[in-house]
């Protein structure tokens, strides 16, 4: 394992972007300040660097964003032909798409994911989202159903909700803003998001972009702040919908302060994934696949494949493999284009990883490589820890039980298909699990048999626009992308028109 905190200066522009002392809020079309006057400062992950700060928008910014938002709901925006809908959205992802490496180096330098990462994959996503959801307005329909009555015609319109409050995470920041406003945009509503105060740069910056897109002010709302700003939308009346991807105990949260206005939910939430490799499998795919499956976003992932199931007989050369790929990593500061292991987000999220890797070594585990903080040199100005593999590990002990978010995996060796079935699925969450065999068959049994709402065969966090994408169980309900999500922005309406 190599280790380099030193990386390069970003860009100018970026840099630009990143001069300002607070970051302004977006509110129909309008960049403001908070009314608390109260703000959070950012710091950079990879090496300590001040990156200026975010206000702390309180219950009256709340009021104001959600103000615009129901004016432009009842407004130019449902005014709008579909086609013109669709011309504003074109607009906002040719933006998205021209202004992507701005984008990917201010996710880089706020959350600490590697340059080579965002540049090549977060970046391109946010644009394919962008322009799949653009082509949407045009394709949405009702049906006309055949009822038993023969005097009646009947039919039926999806209808928007309305205002979305969106509130997302900051592993995926970049990808997360246009997934969730993009949809929501598409079907007709108005918008107001939140992002993880941990890592806000590139939604503000997209902020920018749905200004410069000219949509009708209100369309789209950029406000800033920490849970209890989140608090705030999920309890507010005139939000007519909650998408939000976090945490499990964030996302009961949301739903206990939901309820007292009835509004419609979307919750993507945590996992505990089950990455399976049978003897059958191809190795020379599936070891260096399962490394990146438990390490990519230095294990910040709601998919990581953080259980890693292996069938006895290969489990020597499967630990033998992540060993040797653990041992190539190249730890370093986010910029640096060489890196492949970044930092983790802050030093809360640091301290709370730390911990489970000690519990598992109190708990019996055998920490086969990492555990550590790393802190030599330059290292030390930032919060970087060494992929860490355990094995010797026991379903019930809790680094197998509880989401780590953090490049944590732990291997489990298995026998046959009916046990690991059974272990994999003996957890609260259902969010994402993989399977790795040579038997066609046997891919298909396990796809039916797990109770995830994505199934990886021979490959790992594959995501596409046309592909839904949620949760089982305690990991969640709805959907983002595909054809399902046109539902999770829209109602039915039944319309019965008497013919005789």
């Amino acid at each position: 394992m190599t280790t380099d905190a030193a990386g390069p200066a970003p860009s100018p522009e970026t840099e630009q972007f990143v001069s300002r002392r607070v970051q302004p809020m977006l509110i129909a079309n309008e960049w403001v300040e908070a009314d608390s006057e109260s703000t959070i400062e950012i710091l950079s992950p990879s090496d300590g660097r001040e990156l200026g700060a975010i206000w702390r928008a309180v219950a009256g910014d709340v009021d104001q964003a959600v103000s615009a938002a129901r004016a432009a709901f009842v407004g130019p925006w449902s005014k709008l032909t579909p086609p013109a809908r669709e011309q504003h959205l074109r607009r906002v992802a040719d933006l998205i798409e021209r202004n992507g490496p701005m984008l990917a180096e201010l996710e880089s330098i706020d959350n600490g994911k590697p340059i080579a990462k965002t540049l090549a994959i977060d970046s391109g996503v946010a644009a394919r989202l962008a322009f799949n959801f653009a082509g949407w307005p045009t394709k949405i329909a009702g049906e006309t159903p055949s009822v038993s009555s023969p005097d009646f015609f009947t039919y039926t319109r999806r209808e928007a909700l309305g205002v979305v409050g969106a509130i997302i995470p900051w592993n995926y920041p970049l990808i997360h803003t246009a997934q969730k406003i993009m949809p929501a945009l598409a079907c007709g509503n108005t918008v107001v998001l939140k992002p993880s105060e941990k890592a806000s740069l590139v939604t503000l910056r997209m902020a920018q972009i749905f200004a410069e897109a000219d949509l009708p002010p209100g369309v789209v709302n950029i406000i800033t702040g920490d849970g209890s700003t989140g608090a705030a939308m999920t309890a507010h009346a005139g939000i007519d919908k909650i998408a939000f991807t976090g945490s499990v105990n964030a996302g009961k949260a949301v739903m206990a302060s939901a309820a007292g206005t009835t509004k419609r939910l979307s919750l993507e939430l945590g996992n505990k994934g089950a990455n399976i490799v049978f003897a059958d499998a191809d190795l020379d795919v599936a070891i260096p696949r399962s490394f990146g499956a438990a390490f990519g976003n230095t294990g910040q992932s709601c998919v990581a494949g953080s259980r890693l199931f292996v069938q006895e007989g290969i489990v020597d050369h499967v630990v033998a493999g992540l060993l040797e790929l653990a041992g190539s990593a190249r730890v370093g500061h986010a910029l640096d284009p060489d890196t492949t292991f970044g930092p983790i987000v802050d030093g809360l999220q640091m301290d709370a990883i730390l911990g489970y890797i000690e519990q598992g070594r109190s708990e019996g585990a055998a920490l086969r490589h990492g555990g550590r903080r790393l802190i030599a040199g330059s290292l030390a100005d930032g919060h970087y820890i060494e992929p860490t593999i355990f094995d010797g590990v026991e379903d019930s002990m809790v680094i197998a039980t509880e989401e780590i978010f953090g490049p944590v995996v732990t291997v489990h060796p298995f026998t046959s298909e009916e046990e690991v079935i059974e272990r994999a699925n003996n957890t609260p969450f259902g969010l994402a699990s993989a399977v790795w065999t040579g038997s066609a068959a046997r891919a298909h049994r396990m796809a039916a048999a797990l109770d995830t709402g994505v199934v990886w065969v021979n490959t790992y966090d594959m995501f596409d626009p046309a592909m839904p994408f949620g949760g089982h169980k305690g990991s969640g309900f709805g959907r983002d992308n595909g054809r399902d999500v046109i539902g999770m922005y829209t109602e039915s309406k039944a319309v019965w028109v008497a013919t005789t």
